[in-house]
């Protein structure tokens, strides 16, 4: 009976012992299989040369972040760096764009170009610009790190410019996919694929700054817009109320911005459900169920979409954001008054100060005015007034002047003592450059001037001056 006993408690051992084998020889394997950070990655020679690292997300995510602390939401993919730094200290803003080969048209160099010289060399240093190249082509993605690396050798070295790529092995079916709201199949193919370009792009930023912002390949920025974005970061937070998204584009996912803890929840959100629906609306529901119920939408817009052929199928793209405005805001300091009278709170230093504000009055007299007083004199290079609100409340008749020789004209009221024409309204609006051909000293006053009497209200929508320290020149806008 003992001898039995033994043989079967040997047996056991031996069982227990061949499990833990087996055990260990699957997960052997599994760590081969997916501990790219550690070897190069061997399956896929062709998508790998020995200029390149790859490695898995779990070197990339910190120890602060709660993903970590909680082990919740591991999304598995593999990262191959093709250019930049492989690690950077945390900055304040990372910026995440997707680019694929498209069919008409090259953003992706002037996008770049655009995000770095609007912004100071303050600016670029608190901020990282990351690119996935989501196209499978070897030989696109290969020229265009090489045209990336020839533009910007510097912003590379700095490591405010990181480009990557997720090899294709690591998505999941992009066909055969659900065909919700009767899209075609490549349509759908299309928009899913982009949902997982943006999880993986999403994904890997989580660890790189506080914020993150989400634009497209093929956009212009204003000048400063970091500094403008951490200025109403600053004011929303002052608010003490829940945010999950703000807004700095009314267009699709342009100009989103988001607190960096929230990114990997939102990365796996986009990777769940990539095949029901578009990113942007994808990412208004992120928003709402993280309880931020309406949008927080900021204007004037910081992000311009500037690209005339889609990524999809190269076809015609006529969207632009009507509230962008391309120097963001380079208004001096001043004083304004008018002898219009205002309609509620719409007072007439809103047309001059930044944001979304306007002046909105009576119907004007003649010679009634709005006059803009600098706290300096300056010298004026360039002026945009636009009038007018959805197709009505034009200023249809005025001149606008330039003034020097600050007076008191009554209480509590500056204006000028001489003024001279530089170009009147028409249909609501004026915009000139290269005012100092014409009036090349210092000017001290900006005033508009009604020369007709009208029965509708009138809307100033915005008043908007380039100057010698204030270049470069406004945009035409349309």
């Amino acid at each position: 009976m003992l001898c039995y006993r033994r043989r079967r408690e040997m047996r056991r051992h031996s069982k227990k012992r061949n499990v833990i084998m087996v055990a260990l020889l699957v997960a052997g394997l599994y760590f081969f299989r997916h501990s790219d950070f550690l070897i190069p990655d061997m399956r896929r020679p062709h998508e790998d040369t020995p200029k390149y690292y790859s490695w898995t997300t779990k070197s990339l995510i910190t120890k602060e972040s709660w993903v970590k602390q909680g082990n919740y939401l591991p999304l598995n993919v593999s990262y191959q760096l093709l250019a930049g730094a492989r690690s950077i200290p945390q900055k304040y803003l990372s910026i995440g764009l997707s680019s694929v080969k498209r069919k008409k048209g090259r953003y992706l160099i002037p996008t770049l170009q655009s995000l770095f010289s609007q912004s100071s060399l303050e600016e670029r240093s608190s901020m990282v610009v990351v690119v996935l190249l989501a196209d499978f082509s070897d030989s696109w993605r290969n020229t265009t790190v090489g045209e990336i690396k020839a533009s910007f050798a510097s912003e590379l070295e700095q490591g405010q410019l990181v480009v990557i790529h997720v090899p294709q092995d690591w998505y999941p079916p992009l066909t055969g996919l659900k065909r919700n709201y009767n899209d075609a199949p490549e349509r759908v193919s299309f928009r899913s694929k982009q949902n997982l370009d943006y999880s993986f792009l999403i994904y890997y930023t989580a660890g790189l700054s506080q914020f993150y912002l989400q634009l497209e390949d093929d956009v212009s920025s204003a000048k400063n817009f970091l500094t403008t974005i951490k200025k109403r970061i600053e004011d929303q937070e002052e608010k003490k109320t829940t945010w999950v998204m703000l807004e700095f584009s009314s267009l699709g996912y342009i100009g989103k911005l988001y607190k960096s803890s929230h990114l990997p929840l939102l990365a796996r959100f986009l990777f769940l459900f990539y095949q029901e629906m578009p990113c942007d609306w994808l990412m208004s529901h992120f928003r709402e169920l993280l309880t931020q119920k309406a949008p927080i939408l900021f204007k004037p817009s910081l992000f311009q979409h500037m690209g005339t052929f889609s990524s999809f199928k190269g076809t015609y793209n006529k969207l632009k954001d009507k509230d962008f405005e391309d120097v963001s805001y380079n208004n001096p300091e001043a004083e304004v008054y008018s002898d219009m009278s205002t309609y509620m709170k719409h007072f007439p230093t809103l047309a001059w100060d930044a944001g979304e504000g306007f002046f909105w009055g009576h119907a004007p007299e003649k010679d009634n005015y709005l006059t803009v007083v600098f706290n300096n004199p300056t010298v004026v290079t360039g002026i945009l007034i636009e009038t007018g609100s959805g197709g009505k409340d034009f200023l249809e008749s005025a001149q606008i002047e330039m003034g020097s020789d600050v007076v008191a004209i009554k209480e509590g009221e500056k204006s000028c003592k001489k003024f001279q024409s530089v170009g009147t309204l028409e249909n609501g609006r004026l915009e000139i450059h290269e005012i100092t051909t014409k009036y090349s000293s210092a000017s001290s006053c900006l005033r508009i001037h009604v020369t007709s009497a009208q029965k509708d209200w009138v809307i100033i929508k915005k008043i908007r001056i380039t100057t010698q320290l204030s270049s470069p020149p406004l945009q035409t806008q349309m």
